[in-house]
């Protein structure tokens, strides 16, 4: 049985304390709070925010980088490449991952999916557009019905031995596609999906709190989860209106919108966090936060921002994990209300 070590702590300057978590069982240490380009990079905000908070969030601690080649279509990664590049970062002191399956090209046969062909071509882009020699962390964004599971794993297998990438995972998969991976890898003697990127947030919980308790105790999967805040929900910003100047609003983003406003009852439970955040003297975002970090299962949490002030708000979540006392999350269960019904293993 795979037991996760206690994490460590360091210095990331003379103000502030990161804490880094192995990435599930491998040797890898991501800080706990990472910092993402979805929707912003290349689309919602200009090259250089961008590069401010990639900046603001390198000199809190954070060493974990996330990217896809579908984001902006290819120019979130072209955007993150160039920072990189200005920036001349050690390349051994940060981690950068992109994801291939959805193509970034024109949608014809053979620029999406996971077949080798595709997984190949779309890994070459995305060191390219990176402007690095290889991927720490190279996802499969969506699993693929139409590509054999032997395929995709002897493909990820064969970039590992080149060299390009070091790990490779998964992105909201399901528990029983993810034990085929690892299945069929340890068959072989060849190297599984190292980690998941789930959605895991105080209203999106089954997959992390119920699907995948077996894969964290069977094979010691890592989590890089997104979205800790529902798309803006839980920074409590539709609490009282809904502002204009958000991605739920950016073009093509309708269902991001229906999946986050859809159910009024969040709402509502959004305003009675809130309530309690005000109680224990922090903010709503901070209290989200840390509490998907409570989580021993989450590696990290990746963050993402449109503004330097976000940013600055969340990179101190970590500050929040003592104060999630039994009684404190009591209450926040008691707000929820949707623990999802553990299996008895």
């Amino acid at each position: 049985m795979y037991c996760r070590p206690a994490p460590s702590r360091k210095f990331a300057d003379k103000f502030r304390i990161m804490e880094y978590r192995r990435l599930g069982k491998s040797g890898l240490k991501v800080s706990a709070l990472s910092f993402g380009s979805w929707v912003t990079f290349g689309k919602q905000i200009g090259d250089n925010t961008a590069s401010d908070l990639m900046t603001m969030a390198y000199d809190n601690g954070v060493n974990f980088f996330d990217n896809a080649e579908i984001y902006a279509r290819g120019r979130s990664e072209l955007v993150m490449g160039e920072i990189l590049k200005k920036n001349a970062w050690s390349r051994s002191s940060y981690i950068l991952s992109s994801k291939v399956f959805f193509g970034y090209e024109e949608d014809k046969p053979n620029q999406t999916g996971l077949s080798r062909k595709h997984i190949m071509e779309g890994c070459h882009a995305a060191l390219k557009r990176l402007q690095v020699d290889y991927i720490d962390l190279f996802f499969c964004h969506r699993p693929d019905k139409n590509t054999p599971i032997e395929e995709t794993v002897w493909t990820m297998n064969h970039l590992i031995q080149q060299g390009k990438i070091l790990y490779w995972g998964t992105s909201e998969w399901a528990n029983d596609e993810i034990m085929a991976a690892h299945v069929f890898a340890e068959k072989n003697h060849l190297i599984g999906p190292s980690m998941e990127q789930p959605q895991y947030n105080m209203f999106e919980r089954t997959k992390m709190e119920k699907d995948y308790l077996l894969l964290f105790r069977d094979w010691g999967m890592g989590t890089t989860i997104w979205s800790p805040l529902s798309s803006g929900l839980l920074s409590g910003k539709y609490n009282h209106a809904q502002p204009e100047d958000n991605r739920l609003n950016i073009a093509g983003m309708d269902w991001l919108k229906d999946r986050t406003l859809g159910d009024p009852s969040k709402i509502e439970k959004t305003r009675q966090l809130e309530l309690l955040a005000k109680e224990m003297g922090i903010s709503l975002p901070r209290l989200a936060i840390a509490w998907c970090l409570k989580n021993p299962n989450v590696s990290t949490a990746i963050l993402g921002a449109s503004k330097t002030e976000q940013l600055k708000e969340t990179i101190t979540s970590l500050d929040v994990l003592p104060l999630l006392t039994d009684e404190i999350v009591a209450k926040i269960e008691g707000i929820l209300q949707n623990a999802p019904l553990q299996a008895p293993y």
